[in-house]
């Protein structure tokens, strides 16, 4: 279950951000609405997954999913453009997790 949270928390994240970059510095209400919602809604399901997952592994998944989907959108979605230094930080960012499961449970 609390990898089940820990993805709704990266789903919020994400939404969150996404509409952050159309409230325009906060200046449209609705956007606005729509981010701190959303990030509300992240940390509160972050909060319920530490009780069963690891702070650090959490923490690890939750802002590197978090960073690589919001990359990806700004490729896909917002005209922002693919490099090969993104695609090698979206990678770095994988094997950090990687790296950080494979440390165990203790």
């Amino acid at each position: 279950m609390g990898y089940l949270l820990l993805a709704g928390a990266i789903v919020s994240e994400v939404a969150a951000t996404t509409a952050m970059k159309y409230s325009e510095g906060f200046s449209r209400l609705w956007p606005s609405l729509v981010t701190a919602t959303g990030y509300l809604v992240a940390f509160l399901l972050l909060a319920q997954c530490l009780k069963t997952v690891q702070v650090g592994t959490a923490y690890a998944i939750w802002a590197g999913a978090g960073t690589a989907v919001i990359t990806a959108i700004g490729m896909l979605f917002l005209g922002e453009a693919l490099t090969a230094t993104k695609v090698a930080g979206i990678l770095l960012i994988i094997g950090g997790v990687v790296v950080l499961n494979l440390g165990g449970t203790h």
